[in-house]
């Protein structure tokens, strides 16, 4: 794979000889596969999870796969029981676990396509609140998609600017901006970001890193949490955007127990001795992912009030209807069928596969009329309308598998 020679040059300084070479090593060897199982569903996964599946060990429900499985035929997937995540991004969990407590109101600031959210979520109080929010209003709908899937309560989308969070007068315990970046970090997982890569948008985005922490800022409770991070190696856009905002916002790092085992890398600028962490592919087992907490500066942490409807008001919300719903906070996300007042079928897999690539599929005779649930393996993956001899397919057209070539999930 041929690297621009700028970004050679500056990499290898920034890591030191040894740890490049592991990292262009990396590139020889196949991108480790690896899923996040979904707490909140009892699934059993004996279709992805095999004796050769290791633990991820820095996230409790995190797997490594020793091979991957053709994931878009697997109606488990669709159905939200696991999520396709490459590992490093799991060390949210790690974060969660060591700082993040009781029923706090988190904001996920640059959140699509929904890794780090689902990821959070589970580490979340059930009275937690946790808005996912995406100002692409493309990556917003696929966001949206995912966090319906994974199916948790308190819990929204939105497509809204950081700036746009200002005029909602809400306060976050927690926020966690993974901040677009120069993508560095995703070369040997995403070749077109090579070509995208170049000295001139290290520096656009390191500007935009700081613009977008410094407009969310505001929104950050006094003693609350920010959570910084980015896929990329260099400096500029990790410790020296660390640096700034604990100059210039009144911010202060916080560790985060590790072990040496994982093969985190901690500061690699000079002079700059504050707890971050960065994940190099070929040293440690993952992407290269780069993260730091720090904790707004304040004598003591006030009390956050969960969003209500005036609150939300202001914002872009991906379910149109939830403005209209007479309570006085917002469960956009709680999926109906989940409720256990609807009437189900089960599919086979072949009826599944059907299902979600939005085809006609027929019931048992039996089957009641009207609105069903259709599940697998107990998993309800959507809705179709039975008028007896056949069911009309509800499943979300943008959602819906397009590929028409017939496979399973191996």
């Amino acid at each position: 794979m041929q690297l621009p020679e700028s970004f050679i040059e500056t990499t290898r300084k920034t890591m030191g000889e040894e740890l490049f070479s592991q990292y262009m090593a990396s590139f020889d060897e196949p991108a480790p596969v690896s899923i996040r199982i979904n707490p909140y569903k009892n699934a059993e996964l004996d279709s992805v999870l095999t004796e050769n599946t290791q633990d991820v060990p820095w996230c409790e429900y995190g797997k490594y796969l020793s091979l991957r499985p053709n994931f878009t035929f697997d109606p488990l997937l669709h159905a939200g029981c696991y999520y396709v995540q490459e590992a490093s991004s799991m060390f949210i969990a790690q974060i969660m676990r060591q700082y993040v407590e009781g029923d706090v109101t988190m904001l996920d600031l640059c959140a699509a396509p929904g890794g780090k959210s689902t990821c959070a979520r589970s580490y979340l109080s059930d009275k937690s609140w946790l808005i996912c929010n995406e100002p692409i209003r493309n990556r917003a709908n696929i966001l949206y998609e995912n966090i319906t899937k994974f199916g948790t309560p308190n819990t929204i989308v939105t497509n809204n600017y950081p700036a746009d969070f200002r005029k909602t007068k809400l306060k976050f315990d927690v926020i966690l901006a993974d901040v677009p970046c120069s993508g560095e970090g995703m070369f040997r997982k995403d070749a077109a970001t090579i070509a995208e890569w170049s000295p001139q948008n290290v520096e656009k985005c390191s500007r935009l890193q700081r613009e977008i922490v410094e407009d969310i800022w505001p929104c950050l409770a006094d003693g609350g949490l920010l959570i910084y991070s980015t896929c990329t190696f260099n400096t500029k856009e990790d410790e020296e955007n660390v640096r700034w905002i604990c100059e210039n916002l009144g911010a202060e790092c916080l560790s985060v127990p590790i072990k040496p085992e994982w093969n985190i890398v901690g500061s690699l600028l000079d002079g700059f001795k504050e707890p971050v962490y960065r994940f190099i592919p070929g040293h440690a087992k993952g992407e290269g992912i780069f993260c730091c907490v720090m904790r707004k500066s304040s004598n003591e942490k006030g009390k956050v009030k969960h969003p209500t409807m005036s609150d939300l008001a202001a914002l872009r919300l991906m379910t149109p209807d939830v403005l209209a719903k007479a309570s006085s906070v917002v469960d956009a996300l709680k999926v109906d069928f989940m409720s256990g007042n609807q009437a189900t079928a089960e599919l086979t897999y072949e009826q599944a596969i059907a299902y979600l690539r939005r085809e006609s599929i027929v019931l048992p005779s039996e089957t009641p009329r009207g609105m069903i649930a259709v599940t697998h393996h107990g998993q309800p993956l959507g809705f179709v309308k039975n008028v007896g001899n056949r069911a009309n397919n509800l499943y979300p057209q943008p959602w819906a598998i397009k590929t028409t070539h017939i496979s399973s999930l191996i």
